[in-house]
This record gives C-alpha cells, sequence and structure tokens, in this order.
C-alpha cells in the first residue's frame, strides 16, 4: 500500500484521490477483463463472466417463465414461503447489525476519514444529493405504502389476535391492541417507522460506503467485488469476484423490476379512478413501456442532465404535495402523531427488531422478513448509486446523512399521509380509504380532500417520475457493475439494461403469480447478498482502517 498525492496519474473511469489516502497496490487494471467492439453504431464495453452469465441466466429465466407460468407460479410461491419462513430470523438478525455497525461509525474516528481523500470537495450541493439519493432509495415505495402500511397495521393491531391450532393467524405486528384506538395507532405508527426508518437506511449506507471507500480512496473498480478485496485479496478479480458482481445484477435487476410492478400497478388505480382508464395487465403493461421510453431518454441525457434533473422535479413536487396534506389536513394532530409516532418507534423497536421467539408470524415474516429482502436486494443499485453522488463527504457525514436524515423524512411523510388517514377513519368516520386496494388508498384518502383531482393527478406523476429516476440509475449501476467497474462505458450499454429492465418486470407481471412472483424473486436474491453485506462491515473496518493510519503517518 501506498500513500496517494493529488498528482498521481489518473486512475482509469474513477477519479484520482485529492489529499492523503492510501491506495491498494494491485496488478489488476480496470477492464482488463473486458470485451470491447461494436455492434453496427453501437459501441460495447462488457466484462465478460458478469454480462455473460447475468444477462443469459436472466433471459433463460424469463424464457422458463413464460414458456411454463402455471410450474414457476408453483415455484414462486414455495421460494417466498421458503425462504421468509426459514430465514426471517436470519434477515432481522442481519438488519440488526448493519443498524448497529453505522451507528458506530459516526461515533468513532472512522467517521473522520474523507471519501476521495483527505482533500476531495463534494460533486454536489446538499440540495442535490438528497434529492437523489432519496428519489433512488424510496420513491415509489414511498407513494405505495404512504397511506396502505400504517392504515393496515392500525387496522390488524385493532383487530386483536386470532389463533388457531396454538399458531397466530392475524397480521398484527407484536401482541396487537385488540379494540384500544388509541394503543392500535401507536403500534401501527411504529411498525411502520420500523420498516421505513433506520434499517433500510442502514442498509443502503453499508453498501454505498463500502464502494465509495475501496474506490475513490483506495483506487479500485467501482464495482461490488472490490469491497471484498481485504477479506479474498486478488481472488476478487477471478470468479469469487465474477459471483458477487453476478449476485449484484441478479439483486438489482429483481429488486428494482419489483418496485416498477407496485409503481405500474399505483399509477394504473389512479388513472383509472381520475380518468376511467381500464384496470389490468394491459394497461400496465402500457405503462411500464412507455416510463421505460421516458427513462431511456434519461438515460440518454447523463447522470447530471437526467437522473439529477428529475430527482430535484421529483422532490419539490414530493414536498409540496406533503406540504398541502400537512396543512390542509389535521395539522394539530399530525404534528402530535409525528412526536408520538417517533416515542411509539423507540419505545416498541427492540420487540420490533427481536429475531426469535416471536408470536407474531405473519407480521414478522410477511412484512419485515420480505422488506428486509426487498432493501437488501435494491442495495446494490442504490448503494453505487449513492456512492456515484457522494464524493468529498466524511464518513461521519455520510452515515448521518444516509442514514438519520431520509429517515426522519420517511418518518414525516408517513405520519403526514398515514395519520390524515387514519385521522379520517376514527374522527370522521371515513373508512373508504380504509376498504381500499393497497394501491388505490392513497387516491382514496386524497379524494375527500380539496382540489383532489389536482393532488391526485400529482401523485400520479410522482410515482411515474419516481419510476423514471429508479429505471435509469438502476441501469445505470447495472451497466457499472458489467462493464467491470468503469463509469465511462458507452451509453448504448445503459440503455439495453434499461429496455431489459423493462421487459423483466413485464414478464414476471403478465406471470401466472404476477406481483407475488416479484415478490418471490425479490426474496430469493436477497437471501445470498444478505451474506454480502455482512462480509462488507469486515471489509469497511479493514478499510477505514487502513486510512486512519495513512492520515496519521502523513500528520
Amino acid at each position: 500500500m501506498v500513500d496517494q498525492s493529488p498528482n498521481s496519474e489518473e486512475l482509469e473511469g474513477i477519479p484520482t484521490p485529492d489529499g492523503t489516502t492510501q491506495l491498494i497496490e494491485t496488478e489488476y487494471e480496470i477492464g482488463e477483463d473486458n470485451v470491447e467492439g461494436t455492434v453496427g453504431p453501437f459501441g460495447f464495453d462488457i466484462h465478460n463472466p458478469v454480462f455473460l452469465i447475468s444477462g443469459m441466466s436472466i433471459v433463460a429465466f424469463v424464457f422458463y417463465t413464460l414458456a411454463l407460468p402455471e410450474q414457476s407460479n408453483a415455484l414462486f410461491s414455495w421460494l417466498f414461503g421458503a425462504v421468509t419462513k426459514g430465514f426471517d430470523w436470519f434477515f432481522i438478525g442481519a438488519a440488526n447489525i448493519f443498524v448497529l455497525f453505522c451507528l458506530v461509525l459516526i461515533v468513532t474516528p472512522w467517521g473522520n476519514v474523507r471519501l476521495g481523500g483527505t482533500e476531495a470537495t463534494p460533486d454536489y450541493s446538499y440540495v442535490g444529493w438528497f434529492a437523489m439519493l432519496f428519489a433512488a432509495g424510496m420513491g415509489i415505495g414511498l407513494m405505495f405504502y404512504g397511506v396502505s402500511e400504517p392504515m393496515s397495521h392500525f387496522s390488524s393491531s385493532l383487530g386483536g389476535t386470532a389463533a388457531e391450532n396454538g399458531v397466530r393467524t392475524d397480521w398484527a405486528p407484536l401482541g396487537a391492541a385488540g379494540g384500544d384506538t388509541d394503543a392500535a395507532v401507536r403500534l401501527g405508527m411504529a411498525a411502520t417507522i420500523f420498516h421505513w426508518g433506520l434499517h433500510p437506511w442502514a442498509i443502503y449506507a453499508i453498501v454505498a460506503l463500502s464502494l465509495a471507500l475501496f474506490s475513490y480512496n483506495k483506487g479500485l473498480p467501482l464495482t461490488i467485488r472490490s469491497a471484498f478485496y481485504p477479506i479474498f485479496g486478488d481472488a476478487v478479480w477471478g470468479w469469487v469476484g465474477h459471483i458477487i458482481d453476478t449476485l449484484a445484477v441478479f439483486a438489482t435487476l429483481f429488486g428494482l423490476a419489483t418496485s416498477l410492478g407496485f409503481g405500474a400497478t399505483q399509477a394504473n388505480a389512479g388513472l383509472n379512478e381520475l380518468f376511467g382508464l381500464p384496470v389490468g395487465s394491459t394497461t400496465e403493461v402500457v405503462l411500464i413501456s412507455v416510463i421505460t421510453a421516458i427513462a431511456l431518454l434519461s438515460v440518454l441525457r447523463g447522470l447530471d442532465g437526467g437522473v439529477k434533473v428529475l430527482s430535484e422535479i421529483n422532490m419539490g413536487l414530493a414536498f409540496l404535495l406533503l406540504i398541502f396534506v400537512l396543512l390542509v389536513g389535521p395539522t394539530l394532530y399530525l404534528v402530535k402523531l409525528f412526536f408520538s409516532s417517533l416515542g411509539a418507534y423507540l419505545q416498541y423497536l427492540p420487540a420490533l427488531s427481536n429475531p426469535v421467539g416471536r408470536e407474531d408470524v405473519n407480521f414478522m415474516q410477511g412484512w419485515t422478513s420480505f422488506y428486509w429482502a426487498w432493501w437488501i436486494s435494491w442495495s446494490p443499485f442504490v448503494g453505487m448509486f449513492i456512492a456515484r453522488v457522494s464524493r468529498g463527504r466524511t464518513v461521519r457525514e455520510f452515515i448521518i446523512c444516509v442514514l438519520l436524515i431520509p429517515s426522519m423524512v420517511c418518518v414525516l411523510w408517513m405520519t403526514v399521509f398515514g395519520g390524515t388517514a387514519l385521522h379520517q377513519v376514527i374522527n370522521d368516520g371515513y373508512t373508504v380509504a380504509q376498504e381500499a386496494a393497497l394501491e388505490l388508498k392513497l387516491f382514496k384518502m386524497l379524494d375527500v380532500m380539496p382540489l383532489a383531482g389536482i393532488t391526485s393527478l400529482v401523485g400520479i406523476m410522482l410515482v411515474v417520475v419516481f419510476f423514471v429516476t429508479s429505471s435509469d440509475s438502476g441501469s445505470l449501476v447495472i451497466d457499472t457493475i458489467t462493464a467491470g467497474g468503469k463509469i465511462d462505458a458507452p451509453v448504448p450499454q445503459r440503455a439495453f439494461w434499461c429496455i431489459f429492465e423493462g421487459a423483466v418486470a413485464i414478464v414476471l407481471l403478465l406471470s401466472a403469480g404476477g406481483l407475488q412472483s416479484l415478490q418471490s424473486m425479490v426474496i430469493s436474491t436477497g437471501l445470498p447478498f444478505t451474506v454480502v453485506l455482512l462480509l462488507m462491515c469486515v471489509a469497511i473496518g479493514k478499510g477505514l482502517s487502513s486510512e486512519r493510519r495513512s492520515i496519521k503517518d502523513a500528520e
């Protein structure tokens, strides 16, 4: 290992560190295993094993799903049940480790390390940075679950527990709150915040930090395998690394396809409410196709001209909708609910994060296990995207901004939208949103507020633009992985992955299982990648220790 100064030669595809850092000496060169060429007017620069294995495997999976729909649906159902029931303890326990590790990074000297070197400066302002990481990390999910999840947990908690043969059959979290409205609100909001607060953002932070550290400070390719160099050494450039990167491609693609499926379902429901557009798979396929085409245009405009601009527009629209509902809705109730929900979250956090000996099996497996697998499957995508836009931040600043601030925004969002719907049920007796399908709850809640047509249209626009930014940034990430860590690979490759993501989402939606198929693939890819994230924590510790030593030596 050697000290790196600002005058060292440029590392291909990775910005040169500024100031003191400690590069990893390796004979491997970024892109040395790549195959370059042209097909007609289009160039390509692909990492041979990873691109071919992941691409061919996904194509084979798509053909299998189309050719044998009933058999594939049975397999998907088995996968979902086997993983959520057999590994619920593993998902929940691992997520707890990620949160604790991030909190340790904030309070230890490791937090002083700057990503990109001691003299590196941020590439983006706080506003642009927050907009991009938030739009990529939570967009469609917040729109889909902002009303539906608090309402679902409230309703199941209020209904109390039910059992058959000594096994709980209800979906309430923990011990429920049968007949106690106030307790059901507290428990419902605590469970919702648990799923959208510290744990998911800690998962993203682990992947993002490992990628940023080993690329910007250590000079390794911006790809998942690089984070494992302290553990496996030069073996990461062989089949160990190929397997890790291929798993990352699978996890990213299926995690993204699941979100696109949710987005299409909700956009279809909203357009049906406003304009009478037919609800069904045909409309959803058209929506995915149109939005994929828009994402393709964003891909062609690049990171700054595409994702950054759309993310900032979307954050502006989301903020306006949030403020509107807060001011027009039961403002005082929502303000009180925000603080009481935070208190309830802290109160119930130990019980909700307990991985063993739980009686609320449906909630634990059907909600929490699925969520953690979903976040983990999204983590290569969101983590690499956050890494791409986070150079120049200290580790402490990075963790605080990626972990704590987005968690608070999620709490605020769920409180305003979910709390408004709860107030409608409890105080106004309006139960339409409570009884509606998941994808319709947001629109039914807005339906009895002023300017319902406009706010519902804004809601649809948010779903669509979140859809576009997720597809665009997902294409960027998968392309970087399958290009061997190069961040300047030909644009047509990113366009290929953008189209491919939409195609996979369409195929899985059209399969016999529909959204269940998407959820099953998220679960199955999230399981092995959880092991990858646990190893990343070890690698981050080793990497930050060497950075601290190089800084002390320079002083």
